[in-house]
């Protein structure tokens, strides 16, 4: 039987590869498509979604929602490109309102109880949200899991932080500390899947639907890759976030106990892993140690060879 899953995204390239790997990986279901703020704007968020959803054509259409208002001091555009889609404009289908994001997230998880899991592909103030307003949801929910921080890696939005816990270090606190018990996944991790120039513009089904629009939204990122971090590739961060509960084993981690800095003039965002053998506190998470990139490789062309 399929995994029921929420996203939770700020739909920049990686994020639409993510998703259009968990929409149409058989193993899952995902039962809803949350928009944040991140990668782009709240009100961007919630277009795109509305795009990923007209584009990749799933056979069932997830719930979505209004990202929650809210403005950070940095987004994501120099490396995803304005709108968060490599700059390519897409037509948006006018949807009927929806509810805010906390509240869809509270609605599908009460829906099924304990069925459902959790992968937050940006920012944790969403999930955070959630948690304040319904202070029973972490232990309601199956699994949780989280991209974001970094422990030895440098980091990406200031030289110990990473992105997603750059941006809103007091949420990401609030989730590490809740009953979540998440599967945390920090750049350690995610910087080792990069694919070539060459497999991201020859995706192993030309004809799919899928692929062609996966196709031209990652030249941007190609391009701002090589000015910014000097690679040849994308990293696709945002997709061990869906290998960690698509692909079973995929992600190594081990227990650990984890905190992040909210007030560093130079350390905000920052996450500090507890490495003492004495130490007495309970872990809070499932670290993320390492990731079998050759299987998850295989598992991106066997799922995206059958897309639509």
């Amino acid at each position: 039987m399929p995994r029921k899953v929420i996203l939770i995204a700020d739909p920049g390239i990686d994020t639409a590869f993510a998703i259009a790997l968990a929409l149409h990986d058989p193993s899952l279901d995902v039962v809803g498509l949350i928009p944040c703020a991140g990668n782009v704007s709240a009100e961007q968020a919630s277009a795109n979604v509305l795009v990923l959803i007209d584009q990749l054509e799933p056979q069932k259409w997830p719930r979505t929602a209004t990202a929650l208002p809210m403005k950070y001091e940095r987004d994501g555009t120099a490396l995803h490109g304005p709108g968060g889609l490599g700059g390519v404009q897409f037509p948006v289908t006018t949807k009927h309102q929806h509810p805010t994001a906390d509240k869809a997230i509270i609605d599908l998880v009460r829906q099924d109880p304990r069925e459902v899991s959790i992968i937050c592909l940006g920012p944790a103030t969403t999930l955070a949200q959630a948690f304040i307003r319904d202070p029973e949801l972490p232990r309601l929910i199956d699994r949780v899991v989280i991209v974001g921080g970094t422990h030895r890696e440098p980091g990406n939005a200031a030289p110990m932080a990473e992105f997603h816990f750059w941006l809103d270090p007091d949420s990401a606190r609030r989730v590490l500390r809740s009953a979540a018990d998440p599967i945390l996944i920090p750049l350690d991790v995610t910087r080792k899947l990069v694919l070539s120039p060459t497999e991201l513009l020859e995706l192993p089904n030309p004809d799919s639907r899928t692929c062609q629009f996966l196709r031209k939204v990652v030249p941007y990122g190609i391009r701002a890759s090589s000015h910014l971090y000097g690679i040849e590739g994308f990293h696709l961060k945002d997709v061990l976030g869906i290998a960690a509960l698509a692909l079973p084993g995929s992600i190594s981690t081990q227990p650990k106990v984890v905190d992040v800095e909210t007030r560093g003039e130079l350390t905000s965002g920052m996450i500090i892993v507890d490495e003492r053998k004495s130490g007495s506190a309970t872990p809070n998470c499932s670290f993320g140690m390492g990731a079998a990139i050759g299987e998850i490789r295989q598992w991106i062309e066997r799922v995206l060879k059958s897309a639509p």
